[in-house]
This record gives structure tokens, C-alpha cells and sequence, in this order.
């Protein structure tokens, strides 16, 4: 099955595949904004309304699918708002026809607003709660953030590719060289003297709902790592508005647990490691015809003209001094 496309996945074998776990759909079979796995939501009459999640192959493997699930179980069961798979015999895993699927409740929200300090308080309380309980242990087969695998490797697949215009290749591959150079030394500067967690991995505001409080969706790039890769991501503006934003956030954090303030000097290179693995990911899914469709930007010369410019205004921040916060 190939690696890049869903081939064979039409409605007729998701429904088959949803009732293989005597589930009936009565109503919707919506694609949901997913392009990495498939998502579909629709409605029964047992379970009211669900997720159907099928996941991309060849990407995790069964253990590391299987160990997102139990993360999820385990923050759920010390209460925290953390969307989990429905269990099905036991099982939360399924396979049918050669794809692998889950099923999840659908929650519904609103995007939590990063400008609103208020909510970035409580999110920093949640988040601070979930690591409390991630760092009691450690994930067995789930990745851990790197450099290889954010830079180094995205680095070659866009060297590999021909989505980058001819006439661009020197300006862009340039100033990805340095960037990558000098996020890999500041990550791996730090990385030895921090104690890295299980962390939700992806925590931008794309996966926070919020309704009377946050709740978190989409583990599906849970990995180990330092605690400020599920912190950076909601910080938004200006630097004065992100340092008013960070302290609020770290501020609450620690009601729950401790905050090593030397992850602070990971924010930037975490930061260029976003950036470059986006590029790279686009063009390693160029071939899901999922992709052109939804990002028919990526090949024209004004998206790589505003890497460039991007990835200087990153080189620039490389350079800065870390951030720090004064009541450390």
C-alpha cells in the first residue's frame, strides 16, 4: 500500500469498516481538515455522534499507535480533558481491509483565543497538570523531538525535491544552511541538560477546543521532549505580548509542576525545526493528490520567495539572546 495516498478508501469501505465494530451510521460521513490521516465525523443512533480516524500507513507503527491511545487513557484517568479512543472488545485499535482506524467521541468548541490571558492562565494550568503526570514515566516506542529527524532529514527532502523554483535554489538552500546549522547547535546545546517528558507534541490551538474550559484532541504526534514544545506554540505578536504571554503561562504551569528555565533557549530552534519539517512534510506528501488540492500555493515562486523571507527573519531571531523571564 503506498505511503502516500489513501488509495482505495471511499465511502463504501469506511462504512464497512465502521460497522465491522457494529456501529451503524445513520447520518453525515463528513471529511474533516485532516491531511496526514483521514477523518470523518458522522452520527449513530447508539453513540450519538463520532470520529472515525484512519490512520496514514506505514507511518506509526501498531505499539506506537497503541501507546498514544493509552496516553490518552492515562490523562484522562487523573480527569484531565484529553479526547480518548472508544474501546471496542477491549480494543481501541481496529483494522479492516488493510487500513488501521479508531473511533472517537466528537467534541465540539470553539479555538481558544492566544491573545486572551486569561484562557492562556488556565491552559497554562492544564498543561502543567498533564506533565505532572506524563514525567512519572516514559514512552517505550513513541519518537522523541530531534534534530535529525526536524532538521537534518527535512533539510535533504527539500534538497531531493523539485518543488523548489530553479531560479530560487540558491537563495533559499542558502539561508536554510544556516538556520538549520545554528538551531541544530542551540538544540543540542541544551538538550543534554534538561529532562525530557511525554508530551502532547503538537500543541498549537488547531487541536485546543474550548467550551467551559480547554480540551486537548489530536495526540497523534505525541513524542518525548523538553515541556516548553507544548508551551511555545501558543505564544502570538510582538516579543513584549509573548513575553507577557510566556509568563502568564509558565506562571501557572508551575502551580502543577516545575519549569527548568533553561528550556527557554529552545524556543527559537524549536521554533526553525516547525518551520523546516513543515516544508519538508508538504513536499514528502506532495505525491497524496489530498495535497496539491489543499495547499495548491506550495509549488508557486511567492510561497518559496516567502520562505526565504521567513527564514531570515528565523536566522535573525537564532541570533537574538533567549528570551527570559525576571522573577527567575
Amino acid at each position: 500500500m503506498s505511503d502516500f495516498t489513501f488509495e482505495g478508501l471511499g465511502p463504501d469501505l469506511i462504512l464497512d469498516a465502521i460497522e465491522s465494530l457494529d456501529v451503524y451510521v445513520t447520518s453525515g460521513l463528513l471529511a474533516l481538515n485532516s491531511y496526514e490521516n483521514r477523518v470523518y465525523q458522522f452520527t449513530t443512533e447508539k453513540h450519538g455522534r463520532l470520529v472515525a480516524k484512519f490512520y496514514r500507513p506505514l507511518r506509526w507503527t501498531n505499539a506506537q499507535i497503541e501507546e498514544e491511545h493509552n496516553f490518552s487513557f492515562e490523562l484522562q484517568s487523573h480527569e484531565l480533558p484529553v479526547v480518548a479512543p472508544l474501546l471496542f472488545s477491549g480494543k481501541s485499535l481496529h483494522e479492516y481491509a488493510g487500513y488501521r482506524f479508531a473511533l472517537f467521541p466528537s467534541v465540539g468548541g470553539r479555538q481558544f483565543e492566544v491573545d486572551n490571558l486569561d484562557q492562556l492562565e488556565w491552559m497554562g494550568r492544564l498543561i502543567g497538570r498533564i506533565h505532572a503526570t506524563s514525567a512519572k514515566k516514559q514512552f517505550e516506542h513513541r519518537f522523541s523531538i530531534n534534530t535529525q529527524e526536524y532538521l537534518d532529514e527535512p533539510a535533504k527532502q527539500l534538497a531531493n525535491s523539485d518543488l523548489v523554483p530553479s531560479h530560487l535554489h540558491s537563495p533559499f538552500f542558502t539561508i536554510l544552511e544556516h538556520v538549520v546549522k545554528l538551531a541544530n547547535t542551540q538544540y543540542s546545546a541544551v538538550e543534554n541538560k534538561i529532562s525530557p517528558i511525554r508530551l502532547h507534541g503538537d500543541c498549537h490551538p488547531g487541536n485546543i477546543l474550548w467550551r467551559d474550559g480547554p480540551t486537548f484532541v489530536d495526540l497523534d504526534d505525541c513524542r518525548s521532549g523538553p515541556a516548553i514544545q507544548d508551551l511555545w506554540m501558543m505564544l502570538a505578536g510582538d516579543q513584549r505580548q509573548q513575553h507577557m504571554q510566556l509568563e502568564t503561562l509558565i506562571e501557572a504551569y508551575e502551580e502543577f509542576n516545575p519549569f527548568d528555565n533553561k528550556e527557554l533557549a529552545l524556543i527559537e530552534p524549536l521554533r526553525a525545526m516547525r518551520m523546516v519539517h513543515y516544508m519538508a512534510w508538504l513536499s514528502k506528501r506532495w505525491q497524496d493528490p489530498a495535497f496539491p488540492r489543499a495547499f495548491p500555493w506550495f509549488g508557486e515562486d511567492k510561497y518559496w520567495e516567502n520562505q526565504i523571507l521567513a527564514l531570515k527573519e528565523q536566522f535573525s531571531a537564532l541570533q537574538q539572546d533567549p528570551i527570559t523571564l525576571q522573577r527567575f
